[in-house]
Parts: structure tokens; sequence; C-alpha cells
């Protein structure tokens, strides 16, 4: 509910294992209570209000809607001026029933049973979108399963999930929240250079019919991704800050020639990407002979990046096609650093105080020769 819910890494949705569910809610409410609307000046004040009248008639209008259907669980008061609207929890059955994100100061509580976790994490991911993701839980397993299956570009354990701090937690996030890479990360400045950039001229040659080609990326090799790198980053005592670097997905090899083509496929696979080849010449399983129609990327699927090192029209003609897909957006480079393409960033904070402590902290302690502690 802070800045009433007007941040993009609000919590929309919180899932609550059903065990626990009764006696949560009655803290959920408890809290609630304490919440002040008013004055954003004032220190006292928790809750502001929104940033329009059309966003306030909006949100109430959808919190009458849930109450007509006895969904809304409680509703705080709002004050009766300006654009405020009372703090809502909503009961959904999961977030399948969101089709749209409200962006104000409601919560959606979904239950679920323990055994059917694994389903929850698919059914978030299934949305397509990946910003921000909270876990609470002290089963180390957990936090490890969760994260590896998680396709989200900020992972916070045991703490809130909003406050991203540079160099801390890198911020951004996937699919259709974002393509990387991460604001106050390693990777970030590097993406506002200018690499060099080869140019190879488009030759004439047959072009594959788009059945076909959709035929070879459905058909293309996609091994299970592994990470593929950790990097540490920097954070207060008693918190962990890990930026993990996994594959992106199926990157499309344009060329345009066949050294051009092979070229970005190896890069492609040294990152643990599937490669899809269409060049002049090419052959083999996951290639195809010939060149693109460009028309046609925005209409094919089942990719991530494509890799083109055309001239300047020939790449105009790629980023229309591209920009006219619905959806999240397909990245398109032209450049050497294609391995900076072919990878997401996923960073994990844990509050390592909310299970005890750091215990990686008890390796860093050296013992005296009578085995205490110095």
């Amino acid at each position: 509910f802070q800045s009433a819910g007007q941040r993009c890494s609000a919590l929309r949705i919180l899932y609550i294992q059903e065990d626990i569910a009764a006696g949560f809610l009655t803290m959920l409410f408890g809290a609630m209570d304490e919440l002040s609307l008013g004055d954003p000046w004032l220190n006292e004040t928790d809750i502001g209000p929104l940033i329009s009248t059309q966003a306030q008639h909006d949100i109430q209008k959808y919190i009458e809607s849930a109450g007509s259907e006895g969904r809304l669980l409680k509703q705080l008061k709002a004050p009766n001026l300006g654009s405020f609207v009372g703090p809502a929890v909503i009961e959904v059955n999961g977030i399948q029933d969101l089709e749209h994100e409200i962006f104000g100061p409601v919560l959606h509580i979904a239950r679920y049973r323990a055994e059917d976790y694994e389903a929850t994490i698919d059914a978030v991911n299934a949305t397509g979108y990946g910003l921000t993701f909270g876990l609470h839980t002290r089963i180390d397993e957990r936090v490890k399963n969760i994260s590896a299956q998680l396709r989200a570009g900020n992972i916070y354990v045991n703490r809130n999930q909003v406050g991203a701090v540079v160099e801390s937690q890198p911020f951004g996030g996937e699919g259709l929240s974002g393509t990387g890479p991460k604001a106050g990360g390693p990777r970030y400045v590097q993406r506002f250079t200018q690499p060099y950039r080869s140019i190879s001229q488009v030759e004439d040659a047959n072009q594959p019919s788009m059945t076909l080609v959709q035929q070879a990326i459905d058909d293309v090799y996609r091994p299970e991704p592994e990470l593929l790198a950790i990097d540490e980053m920097t954070g207060p005592t008693g918190e962990s800050n890990r930026l993990g670097i996994w594959p992106r997905g199926v990157i499309l090899c344009l060329g345009p020639t066949l050294d051009d083509a092979l070229g970005q496929a190896g890069t492609a696979r040294r990152c643990g990407c599937p490669a899809v080849i269409i060049a002049p010449g090419a052959s083999g399983p996951g290639c195809l002979d010939g060149l693109l129609n460009r028309a046609h990327l925005g209409e094919l699927k089942g990719f991530e990046v494509v890799a083109l090192a055309s001239d300047d029209a020939d790449l105009r003609l790629a980023r229309l096609a591209l920009a006219n897909r619905p959806g999240k957006l397909i990245p398109l480079c032209a450049s050497e650093n294609l391995d900076q393409y072919c990878v997401v960033e996923r960073h994990t904070c844990i509050d390592t105080t909310a299970a005890g402590g750091n215990a990686s902290l008890l390796t860093q302690i050296d013992e005296d020769d009578d085995g205490d502690a110095d």
C-alpha cells in the first residue's frame, strides 16, 4: 500500500499457503487498521491520494465490482476529498484472474496448497510478466528451487519487494517487463556505448516460407536452462545479493551471410541458447538456406533475439517488423556484442537475518590454537 500502490514493484497479488491463511489475514487486517490516510507531506501519513480523479474512479469501480461478487475482504475508509481510495483486499483464485494491472492500493489474495506451489510458479510465469517477486520461507531448498524456476528480474526473500539499491539490487524485469540489461547493474553502461559493427551486404537469395521457418524454430533443441554465472553484489551485513546470469532462449541468426550467421550461432550456443540459422548456403539441423523475409519477423513465434549484421536499409525493415509484434519486445542485435543480448539477469536478495543469521559468516571466524573463537 506504500505510495498508494502506485509503484511498478508494489505487491499486486499475495499467494498464502492455505494452512496459515486465516491467521495471516487476521494480522494483515490488523496492520491495515493502523494505517493513516492523508496529506503525504505529513510524517504521520502512510498513504496519500491517487494521481488523478480518473484513476480514483476506475479503481473504486473495480473494488465495488469485486464487492458485488463477494470477493472484497476488507477496505479502509478514505478521506472524503481529493482522489483518495481506501486500501482494499480482494480475494481471487489466482493470478490468472487479473486481467490488467490495478495501479493503486489494491491487494489481491489467493490461497494455495503446499504441494501445489510449483503450479503456482507456473501460473505466474505464464503471465509473461517478470519484474519483482517476493518469497517468505525459511526453507533454503525452497528458495533455491523457486528462484531457479521463476522468470522474474528481481526476487526478494524474507523482505519487502520495493526499494532496489544501485550496485546491490540492479533493477529490471524480463519478458513483458523489460529486455535488460538491469539499471544499476554491471552491464548497464555498456548498452549505452556504440560497439563496433561490421556490415555485410544483403545478396539476392530465395526466401523460405514462413511455415518452414516456424517449423525450424519449433523443432530446435531446447536444453534445460542452466545458470551461467553469478555476480556477488555489495550490500549491508545480514543481506545476500546475487546477480544470476541465465540463457535468454532461442536466437534467430540471420547473417546475412553464412559466415555471419555461423558466428552468431556460435556466440548464442556459448551462452547456452539454441540457435536457428537462416542464411544463403546454410544446411543441417536448425538451419534454412536463404534469406528470411523481414516482414515475417512480425508473425513468427518462439524466439527471443534477432541477430543481423546487415546494412541500415535491411535493419530498418527488421526493426519495423519487430516493432509491430504484439506482446513483449524482441531485441535486434546488429553489433559484435551479441553475447550481452543472449542472457538475462535475475537478481536474488535475501534477508539472511530472518532465518537466524548468515551462516556463511561462521566460516570466516578464525579459531585459536585452543579451538576457541578469536
